[in-house]
């Protein structure tokens, strides 16, 4: 790796995404410089959705805190059709799972994120925009634009976070096939002072003869009383043409405030679809939204990678696009820390596509089925389609760098997670000090790999860690059941399985070995534990 580098990580792009990536590879110690074209954080309350699966990320990073103080719950829809109520969706989700839906507005979202950016020392460079790069085998050259001229810039890996019309993606001539809706939309952030229920939004449809939507209004509650982010079919006047960026012909996203809807369009609107006879006020803002879906043929090439609207962009449906993009980040800012310090597996950073591009597709998918015919598109039940919509049964089962076939073919079936899948938290972990228990994402929090083992005693990972390679970067604990014991003073740390949770949720039949990986997912299952299957998966993982 080029010795002659400026900074071990150019972010391009200060959106949540960017913010997410640079925040997380600067809390494991790589430097990282992030840059935006923007001359400060906009306004607006674009993306306002955030997913349970992305507050435990934040939870990981230690920002949810924060990000919970800012929130309001969203509990779910009230679905009106031709004036009529129909279906009332409850965003129900099973005990275990620590958190539920929220609403924040993506400023909000960036406040948060770039003060928790700051407490590494690292500040957003803004008026700052990347003109081209060149990639080597030892680095990458970028040429940034800025208030006082160019700069070159030479890191070790780029990193484009920038948007639908990526400069980044544009540069690696990535491909970014699909369409886009004949519809455009007005967004809208005002005051409606109905007695609906607090916390949920509102989904009002008119139908035409053919029994297809011809009027639309979605409501989505947001901080402060009476207060929503409201978006509706745009009137032609309203209209933006194409609105297609001539570089790329992506028509895609806030328009550019040539034709800004007024106060009266929203009122239109509301006096058309309301279910309740209504005056909106307070308007913050407003723009014309325009709706591409497209994704890209691939995450990254060599050294450069790319992540949120620059690799996959679609409806806004059911608030997946931000929170898909931040999942993005955290996935690839874990394994370029391992490669910035020389201990990857050269198999890790080419699992980053592996393991989100097919997300990115099957949210482009979904969200396209949703927007069209509603949330109820997908024939599931109502509990898989709430874990589905909160991004809780995001997997990774045919990655590279995940262990399978969990090391017994006879887990087919079984009941708890596998290699690849979320790990799930539970309550009533005791330990030996504490008075109090705990849950297993207090043991998580701000660690890397997490080695956990399951039985009826409690030293036994000594055994099965000391000597491997990178078994160092590993925190481990025994879980013991219910009935098992410790002997005095055993080593790693022991916590019991109190109330019997963790072993019902994880599906133990015996002792168990479980590696959970930065990001909250098993990249080992092993069952039973052996010093063997623990040393496959971590030379899959790290270097020698």
């Amino acid at each position: 790796m080029d010795a002659n580098v400026d900074v071990d990580v150019l972010v391009v792009g200060a959106g949540p995404v960017g913010l997410t990536a640079a925040g997380e590879l600067r809390r494991r110690g790589v430097s990282c410089r992030i840059v935006d074209r923007l001359p400060a954080r906009l306004p607006y309350a674009k993306a306002v959705g955030i997913q349970p699966r992305t507050l435990e990320l934040w939870d990981r990073m230690g920002l949810v805190r924060a990000a919970l103080d800012a929130s309001v719950p969203m509990r779910g829809q009230l679905v009106y059709v031709d004036g009529v109520q129909g279906e009332r969706i409850d965003l129900a989700l099973p005990p275990e799972v620590p958190y539920g839906f929220a609403a924040l507005p993506q400023y909000e979202t960036e406040r948060i994120l770039e003060e928790f950016l700051a407490r590494f020392g690292t500040l957003i460079e803004r008026s700052a925009e990347l003109v081209s790069f060149v990639q080597d085998a030892g680095g990458v050259s970028s040429v940034l634009r800025t208030a006082t001229g160019e700069e070159e810039v030479r890191s070790h890996y780029l990193v484009g976070c920038d948007g639908a019309h990526s400069a980044v993606r544009k540069g690696l001539g990535l491909s970014f096939e699909g369409g886009a809706f004949a519809e455009e939309y007005m967004l809208a952030d005002v005051e409606i002072g109905w007695d609906l229920p607090a916390g949920y939004a509102v989904r009002s449809m008119h139908l035409d003869g053919d029994g297809k939507v011809d009027d639309l209004l979605v409501c989505v509650p947001l901080p402060g009383e009476g207060r929503y982010r409201v978006s509706m079919q745009a009137p032609p006047e309203l209209s933006a043409g194409s609105g297609a960026d001539p570089a790329d012909g992506v028509a895609h996203g806030l328009g550019d405030g040539s034709r800004s809807p007024g106060l009266a369009d929203v009122q239109a609107v509301l006096d058309r679809l309301s279910p309740r006879p209504v005056t909106a006020s307070t308007l913050r803002w407003s723009s014309v939204f325009r709706i591409s879906h497209r994704l890209v043929d691939r995450y990254g090439e060599g050294r450069v990678f790319v992540a949120g609207d620059a690799a996959h962009i679609h409806p806004p449906t059911g608030a997946q696009g931000m929170n898909t993009g931040i999942q993005d980040a955290w996935n690839l800012a874990w394994k370029l820390a391992l490669a910035v310090d020389g201990a990857d597996h050269p198999a890790l950073l080419p699992s980053y596509d592996a393991e989100r591009r097919p997300v990115g597709e099957e949210v482009v998918g979904r969200t396209v089925r949703h927007a069209a015919q509603g949330v109820r598109a997908d024939a599931e039940d109502p509990a898989t389609l709430m874990l589905r919509e909160a991004q809780l049964l995001v997997a990774y089962p045919g990655s590279p760098v995940v262990l399978r076939p969990d090391a017994d073919p006879g887990r087919a079936g079984a009941a708890g997670p596998g290699a690849g899948e979320r790990a799930p938290d539970c309550g009533g972990l005791v330990g030996e000090i504490a008075a109090y228990p705990q849950r297993l994402y207090d043991l998580l929090r701000e660690r890397d790999h997490v080695l956990l083992l399951y039985g009826d005693e409690g030293d036994g990972l000594p055994a099965l860690t000391d000597g491997l390679p990178a078994a160092g970067r590993l925190t481990a604990y025994a879980v013991l059941s219910e009935g098992g014991t410790a002997r005095s003073g055993a080593a790693p740390p022991v916590f019991r399985d109190a109330g019997g949770e963790f072993a019902r949720l994880y599906g133990v039949r015996g002792p168990t070995a479980f590696v959970v990986r930065p990001d909250g997912y098993l990249g080992a299952r092993l069952e039973p534990p052996t010093r063997e299957g623990l040393g496959a998966y971590l030379a899959g993982v790290f270097r020698d």
